[in-house]
C-alpha cells in the first residue's frame, strides 16, 4: 500500500526553502496538498487582504499543476475527512507561533490527528534565542545581538519531482476575491516574491539605509507581504546579506519581525492586550469622530492623512507613515492602540499579529522600549523631514496638490490652502503632546500613592 502524506500550507505558500514540504515529501509516496480557508477570518479581511491570498493561492496551485487541495472548512473536520478517505499515514506542517495557530493546532492534536512539524516561518524559532539565565529578551537590541550569534541554516532548493494527490470534486474551491476597484498594490506568489528581491537587490538594498525612511520613493523592499503569506523565507533574504551598512541595517529589520514573534510567542496575550500592563490604566477617549477621521485620512495633517489613504486604497503602509499615523492616534487623539491596531490588521496585505501588536505598542509607549511614552513624534515636522518634496502627499491627498514643498505640510497658513476642500485640523498637536504627558502622569501618580 502506498504511504499517503498531507502537506498543510499556512504561512508558507511557497514550494523552496520548505523543509516542512520536503518532509512530507520523504515520508510518503503520494502528497496530499493542502490549504484550509478559514472563513471567519476571511470575513474580518478587507477587500486587499482576500484578494491577495487568493492570489497566492493560485500562483501556489500552478506551480503544483493544478493540485492544491483548497477547502473551506473547520481544520479538524477537513483534516478527519482527508485523512479518512485517502489514508493518509501522517501530515506534516510549518511551525505555527501565534496565538490563533497555536490554539488551532493544539485542537486538531486533541481530536487524536498528530502535526509533524519542522521548521517555521522564522530564521530563528521563536523561543530559541534566550538570555544566559534562560529567560526570554524584553529589549530588541541584545536580543539582535544574541539572534545574530545563534544563526540559521542556509536556504535549502524546492524539490524537483513528487506524486502528487489530486483533488476531487468539492476540493479546490479556491476563494475568488478580487478588488472591486483596480489591481492589487503588487504581484503575489512565490515567483513574484523571488523577483521582487531580485530587483530589490538590484537597485535599492544598496541605499536601504538611506531611503527607507522615505515615504515618496521606492526605498523599502516592499517583502513584507510576501514574508507574511511564506511566499518567501527570511532565510531566502539573510543568505545574500553582506556586513554592509545598507545590508546590516536590512538584517536589523528582519530581526524586528523575529523579535516581535518571539515577544508574542512569550506573551500570546499581547496580541490585543497591553505588554506593559500600566498603561490599561491610563485615561483614554472613546472611538468616536475623532477616530472616523483618522481612518478616513480626514485629519487635517497631511502627512498623516496621506498615510491613512494609503493605507485603505492600496492595503499597504510606508513603515515610517505607521509609527507617524500610531502615535497620532495614542497621542494625539488618546486612544488606545488596539483601534488602530484592528484597522490595520483589517487592511493590511502584510497583516502578521505579532508585528502589527507589538509595533503599535512600541509607538504607543507601552511595548518592548527602554524609554518608551515621550517618545511623541510631531505630524508636521516628520512629514518636513521625511517627505519633504510633498511628493507623498500630494500622491494621496489631491485636495494639496496645488501647494508648494515648503506650503504642503502646513495648510492652514497658506490663503488658498483650502480651496480644494482638504479638512482643517481636527486637534492642535501642541496642546494634545502636553495632554497625553499629563494623563501619563496621572498614572504615575497612582502608582506612587
Amino acid at each position: 500500500m502506498k504511504r499517503r502524506s498531507i502537506f498543510w500550507f499556512r504561512r508558507d505558500l511557497r514550494l523552496a526553502d520548505n523543509p516542512a514540504l520536503l518532509a512530507a515529501i520523504a515520508e510518503g509516496d503520494e502528497v496530499l496538498p493542502l490549504f484550509i480557508v478559514d472563513e471567519n477570518i476571511a470575513a474580518r479581511a478587507g477587500e486587499h487582504r482576500r484578494a491577495y491570498l487568493a492570489g497566492s493561492l493560485k500562483a501556489l496551485n500552478a506551480s503544483l499543476q493544478g493540485n492544491l487541495h483548497v477547502i473551506s472548512g473547520d481544520p479538524v473536520t477537513v483534516l478527519h475527512e482527508l485523512v479518512g478517505r485517502h489514508q493518509i499515514s501522517s501530515i506534516h506542517v510549518s511551525a505555527d507561533f501565534a496565538p490563533y495557530g497555536v490554539h488551532r493546532d493544539r485542537n486538531v492534536e486533541a481530536s487524536g490527528l498528530s502535526l509533524i512539524r519542522t521548521g517555521s516561518p522564522y530564521a530563528v524559532a521563536p523561543g530559541r534565542v534566550r538570555k544566559s539565565d534562560d529567560t526570554p529578551y524584553r529589549v530588541y537590541t541584545p536580543f539582535f545581538r544574541a539572534w545574530t550569534t545563534h544563526g540559521w541554516r542556509l536556504p535549502v532548493a524546492a524539490p524537483s519531482t513528487f506524486n502528487l494527490i489530486s483533488p476531487g470534486k468539492g476540493d479546490q474551491t479556491i476563494p475568488n476575491w478580487s478588488l472591486s476597484n483596480g489591481p492589487l498594490l503588487q504581484d503575489v506568489g512565490e515567483a513574484a516574491a523571488l523577483e521582487r528581491w531580485k530587483l530589490f537587490q538590484e537597485s535599492g538594498l544598496k541605499n536601504y539605509d538611506t531611503t527607507r525612511d522615505l515615504p515618496g520613493v521606492d526605498g523599502t523592499s516592499r517583502l513584507s507581504a510576501h514574508l507574511r503569506w511564506g511566499e518567501i523565507h527570511p532565510r531566502t533574504l539573510l543568505a545574500a546579506l553582506s556586513n554592509s551598512p545598507a545590508h546590516e541595517v536590512f538584517r536589523k529589520e528582519i530581526a524586528w519581525r523575529e523579535f516581535y514573534a518571539d515577544v508574542l510567542h512569550h506573551n500570546p496575550h499581547t496580541s490585543r492586550d497591553y505588554y506593559v500592563s500600566r498603561f490599561a490604566k491610563m485615561r483614554y477617549d472613546q472611538p468616536e469622530e475623532k477616530f472616523r477621521a483618522w481612518c478616513e485620512g480626514k485629519t487635517g495633517f497631511p502627512f498623516v492623512d496621506a498615510a491613512m489613504r494609503q493605507l485603505v486604497q492600496t492595503g499597504w503602509m510606508h513603515n515610517r507613515a505607521r509609527m507617524v499615523v500610531a502615535s497620532f492616534l495614542v497621542k494625539d487623539l488618546h486612544l488606545e492602540w488596539q483601534h488602530g491596531a484592528n484597522f490595520f490588521m483589517k487592511y493590511l496585505i502584510d497583516n502578521d499579529v505579532a508585528s502589527n501588536s507589538h509595533g503599535w505598542q512600541w509607538t504607543a509607549g507601552c511595548g518592548t522600549d527602554a524609554s518608551p511614552y515621550y517618545r511623541i513624534f510631531n505630524p508636521i515636522e516628520q512629514g518636513k523631514r521625511f517627505d519633504p518634496a510633498g511628493d507623498y502627499i500630494r500622491e494621496f491627498v489631491p485636495e494639496l496638490h496645488h501647494l508648494s514643498a515648503k506650503q504642503i505640510h502646513e495648510p492652514w497658513l497658506e490663503v488658498d490652502g483650502y480651496k480644494f476642500g482638504y479638512p482643517v485640523r481636527i486637534v492642535d498637536h501642541s496642546i494634545e503632546r502636553l495632554e497625553s504627558l499629563a494623563r501619563l502622569a496621572e498614572i504615575k501618580a497612582v502608582e506612587a500613592s
